[in-house]
């Protein structure tokens, strides 16, 4: 059986193309239609055609496609990356102009360090609440809150249109009394020319003797009824003074000079001296000395070993926190609160300032004494005080290390005029931030302006 061979390029015509597509190469290179097909099964190729012209031309449709999209993608990411700095430069964060000074060291033999930190109240020493003597009727008050009163002065009246008719009473009562006094004056002048007369009478034997005991009786009764006159002449003397007194008593004055702190009564209202219920008012203002305030500390007994009479001491206001105030302990009372365990600690201000009030609150802080040991030798840094905060309760500045901000917590010795002393975390030659601007806090890049 012979087999079927086809050759290509003879009698069969190769199969008309239905597409249009052009010829590919293969992957050999050569048309899969110029090769010679064998239609023998089990057998392989005798030879493989020669290759032609035809075989080494290049199929366009299989060119890789072109790289024209490349571009426009590059130029789309530069454009992209040069917004993107524009837009970093715009909106990132400037530097903030600050003012800067530079640490100034100063050496100090011997800088107090604190003992003790506690809290109190600042009270008046010398403080009343003024009230009347006597119950009445307030008709007139002359003062009013925050107004200074000296020693003396009157703050008000009570209604005396009682008094007065009583006082008048013992003045007419007392006129009486001296009247009956002058007028048995002269009749005891009268009885003892009586006995004189009367005693010569007896003597030349002219009166008898009954004439003249008469005369003697009378003249002793006229002289103690003188006595009885004179004490009821005392006793309506001091009948005037004590409603003098009680006059005296509707007027109320300042025990003291201070100033007024508080107006508990209105005219109209009555007022005593002790509680009467009701709407009786016990006192018609409060006074308080300016020139005793003091500050009151209930310090913990197992503390109260640190603490000395004329110790140091540095107090702060809450109303003013930058404010340090020299003051001495002035006494240690010498009792503790069982229920509290704390001993009361008296401190007084070394100047006392219309700023200060009572019942503020303050902090203060017992430094060691001179000499006591306890003070520590080293080197110390003078900065602004303008440049020290309180942050969280403790004081902190502002380094400025590398263009950026540093917050810093530092301890201060003292402040004196504009100048802080701080004895820990800062040093010589150091750079800090005076008069902070709003919203400048730590890490924050800054740009000083004195440079």
């Amino acid at each position: 059986m012979v087999p079927n061979l086809s050759f290509e390029g003879e009698a069969e015509p190769p199969p008309a193309e239905t597409s249009s597509e052009k010829p590919r190469l293969s992957h050999a290179g050569i048309d899969p239609r110029r090769n010679i097909e064998f239609h023998l099964s089990g057998h392989q190729p005798m030879s493989l055609s020669k290759p032609t012209l035809d075989d080494l031309r290049i199929a366009r449709d299989d060119q890789p496609e072109s790289k024209s999209r490349f571009w426009p993608v590059m130029i789309a990411l530069i454009l992209l990356a040069a917004a993107a700095v524009v837009v970093w430069g715009v909106t990132r964060p400037r530097a903030i102009e600050v003012r800067t000074v530079l640490v100034r060291g100063a050496t100090s033999a011997s800088v107090e360090r604190t003992v003790l930190n506690a809290s109190g109240y600042v009270t008046a020493r010398r403080a009343a609440t003024v009230s009347s003597k006597i119950t009445g009727k307030v008709i007139e008050v002359l003062i009013e809150e925050g107004m200074k009163v000296m020693e003396g002065q009157v703050l008000a009246r009570l209604d005396d249109s009682n008094v007065k008719l009583s006082l008048l009473l013992a003045e007419a009562q007392l006129s009486s009394a001296t009247n009956a006094f002058a007028e048995t004056r002269v009749r005891i002048r009268e009885a003892e020319q009586e006995l004189q007369r009367q005693t010569d009478l007896v003597k030349n034997k002219i009166a008898t003797q009954a004439d003249f005991d008469h005369a003697e009786a009378a003249t002793l009764a006229l002289k103690a009824k003188l006595l009885l006159q004179q004490s009821d002449v005392i006793v309506a003397e001091r009948q005037v003074g004590a409603w003098q007194q009680q006059m005296e008593d509707t007027i109320i004055r300042a025990p003291f000079a201070g100033i007024v702190t508080a107006k508990n009564a209105q005219p109209g209202e009555m007022i005593s001296p002790m509680s009467a219920g009701g709407f009786t008012r016990t006192g018609i203002c409060t006074v308080v000395d300016m020139d005793s305030l003091e500050i009151e500390i209930d310090v913990n007994e197992s503390y109260i070993h640190r603490v000395e009479a004329r110790q140091p001491v540095e107090a702060t206001l809450d109303a003013y926190p930058d404010w340090k105030i020299p003051c001495k302990v002035i006494a240690i009372i010498p009792t503790a609160d069982r229920q509290k365990s704390t001993v009361k600690v008296r401190v007084g201000f070394d100047k006392i300032e219309p700023r200060i009030l009572p019942e503020m609150s303050a902090k203060v802080a017992f430094r060691d004494r001179p000499g006591s040991g306890g003070a520590v030798a080293g080197r110390s840094a003078v900065v602004p005080k303008s440049a020290v905060q309180q942050q969280d309760g403790r004081e902190v500045v502002l380094v400025v290390q590398n263009g950026r901000t540093e917050r810093r917590a530092v301890t201060v010795s003292s402040t004196q005029n504009d100048e802080t002393i701080i004895t820990a975390g800062l040093s010589d030659g150091e750079r800090v931030v005076v008069d902070w601007p709003k919203g400048l806090g730590d890490g924050v890049e800054v740009r000083e302006a004195n440079r």
